[in-house]
């Protein structure tokens, strides 16, 4: 019984909701970028192993500020698992997690292994500074291109939108957790600016994703593209206005509303993107 709540413990430290979610989205934009079904599944394990492996991490790193605030929601901070299983952890899912990537072109093995640097010297130390967002930026931004495995690099647009998304998911993050934090001495970007302003960036990165998504690509936007815009300004200033309420969390559900859209868009536009490119490369083969 105690194998099986120490296993869970480690599972919670690994931050397995986030890894998930950012393994799901490297799963549609493999599969959208041509790759072959193999290489997208290395590849979308790669990812895996890096964001567990940046969990861990972080647990270990934050374990004794986490004791101090009393945050018995980490395993580590109360005492469910030992340092050494989460320390061990980290170093197995970080070495799997180059070790898949280095099956990738070496072009899109490079981004990868620059996204987990990123990731990791976040942990370590950047998420108390004012550069905080930064890795957010880099490591998101770097995914399409690590997952479009270097045939062909993804557009300038969708590699912005893309860390757009990741700097409004450290927004997001941070913003449940800016007490806390405040108290053990940790002040990155959005503790800086404050809970207000903060949420203010926030909208206005998802806002800045929708529009790249759906402006960036070459041809007229879909009408469901042009939809999305209005609609995103829409639920993000219904949100603020019903935010005034006391421990309202109204603006930061409109937030998540309008990333989830972002990332399905993201999908679909990687996705349409590398038809078009198979598309354009049947041409060119039927010409000669």
């Amino acid at each position: 019984m105690k194998q099986v709540a120490a296993s869970w413990a480690l599972v919670r430290a690994s931050h397995p909701l986030p890894a998930v979610a950012v393994s799901a989205v490297a799963a549609g934009l493999a599969i959208g970028a041509d790759r072959a079904p193999a290489s997208a599944a290395v590849a979308v394990a790669a990812v895996f192993a890096g964001q567990l492996s940046v969990g861990w991490l972080n647990d270990l790193i934050d374990a004794p500020r986490d004791a101090r605030v009393g945050r018995t929601d980490k395993p580590l901070a109360a005492d469910e698992i030992r340092p050494a299983s989460v320390r061990l952890a980290f170093l197995v899912s970080a070495f799997a997690a180059v070790s898949l990537t280095l099956f990738s072109a070496p072009l899109a093995a490079a981004a990868h292994i620059a996204a987990l640097a990123s990731a990791w010297a976040y942990d370590l130390g950047l998420k108390a500074t004012a550069f905080s967002v930064v890795p957010f930026a880099v490591s998101f931004g770097l995914l399409p291109a690590f997952l479009s495995n270097g045939a062909p690099f993804p557009p300038p647009w969708l590699i912005a939108a893309a860390a757009t998304l990741g700097s409004a998911a450290h927004f997001v993050n941070a913003l449940p957790d800016l007490a806390d934090d405040a108290a053990t001495g940790v002040r990155g970007l959005p503790h800086r600016l404050g809970p207000l302003i903060s949420r203010f960036a926030t909208a206005a990165l998802v806002l800045t994703a929708s529009v790249l998504l759906v402006f960036g690509p070459h041809g007229p936007p879909s009408p469901l593209g042009l939809a999305t815009v209005p609609a995103a300004v829409g639920i993000l200033v219904v949100g603020f206005l019903l935010d005034n309420r006391p421990r309202s969390r109204a603006a930061f559900r409109a937030v998540m509303l309008v990333a989830l859209i972002d990332v399905a868009l993201l999908l679909h536009t990687g996705i349409s993107v590398a038809l078009s490119v198979g598309v354009d490369r049947a041409r060119s083969s039927g010409g000669h």
